[in-house]
């Protein structure tokens, strides 16, 4: 197929890169600050154009720009003349609704989303990446998810089918996953380093990757371990000590996950009443 990449950030660019591999014609890209440096180098046989002159000539036109900009990117091309009945427009958003590509549709065109469930702080690594990697494929009719599965099967990705509506907790849980395991990695880090300098930090990577090759492995209910799944009260109590003389900021976020430990060691079976009330009575404490 013809493709139009508009919007050539790293995901964007890597689509492009990994689409033309699988034998699509890429016929254009286009974008902001160094998209002309990014397809010099990973795309050099493909013209950097303005945005409606690439995408009148595609079949597919795949829209890689922000969020907040796919909606007016995509009613500047309506204008433009840039979309016919027959041709298809994408977004790359885990976040955002089909709505966003509402002017696509009204001038014709199929619309869709491809997103590709991964973490990618540069174009290498979404290269490298994309393939094996779950892509949410949203669209409003059969032949708009076989086309989404198409592509991402085509990028080596695995393709599943995800609701509209559904977007907005899918991308939830993908913050949960990606960011906010950054989030508490990151106050681990500083908790290590208070604790025992810099050499702390570095001692710790061993446990996160064996903790998450248990999730894996186990699934949650099994792999969770620690105080609160234990009902040992005593040690949450010295932990939330500690962090107050240290690192106060950091108790409500304690106090939070705890909870959510609890709850899952009760519905599991691995903690009892009298032990969650135990433990939730220390809690309490710091609330």
């Amino acid at each position: 197929m013809d493709v139009a990449v508009v919007g050539a950030g790293r995901v964007g660019t890597a689509l492009a890169v990994l689409l033309q591999r699988s034998g699509h014609r890429i016929v254009g890209v286009s974008g902001r600050g160094d998209t002309q440096e990014r397809a010099a180098r990973y795309l050099p046989d493909v013209p950097v154009e303005p945005a409606a002159a690439i995408a009148e000539r595609a079949e597919i036109v795949i829209v890689g720009t922000p969020d907040d900009r796919i909606a007016g990117v995509c009613s500047d091309l309506v204008a433009q003349g840039a979309f016919r009945h027959g041709q298809f427009v994408a977004h790359l958003s885990g976040a955002t609704g089909l709505a966003a590509l509402a002017a696509a549709s009204g001038a014709g065109a199929g619309v869709l989303c491809v997103h590709p469930l991964q973490t990618f702080p540069d174009v290498d690594s979404a290269i490298e990446r994309v393939p094996g990697s779950g892509i949410a494929v949203t669209a409003q009719d059969d032949r708009g998810y076989e086309l989404g599965e198409r592509l991402a099967r085509d990028v080596g990705g695995r393709p599943f089918r995800l609701a509209d509506e559904r977007k907005p907790l899918y991308h939830a849980a993908a913050v949960f996953a990606s960011n906010y395991v950054v989030t508490v990695l990151r106050i681990a880090e500083e908790l290590f380093c208070d604790a025992g300098g810099e050499e702390l930090r570095d001692v710790m990577m061993p446990l996160v990757r064996s903790t998450v090759e248990a999730f894996e492995r186990l699934g949650s209910v099994r792999a969770l371990t620690g105080p609160a799944v234990r009902g040992d009260a005593e040690t949450i109590r010295a932990n939330l000590r500690a962090l107050a003389a240290d690192r106060p900021a950091v108790i409500p976020a304690y106090v939070a996950l705890a909870r959510v430990a609890i709850s899952g060691a009760v519905l599991s079976g691995r903690l009892d009443v009298a032990a969650r009330e135990r433990v939730e009575s220390v809690l309490n404490e710091w609330t």
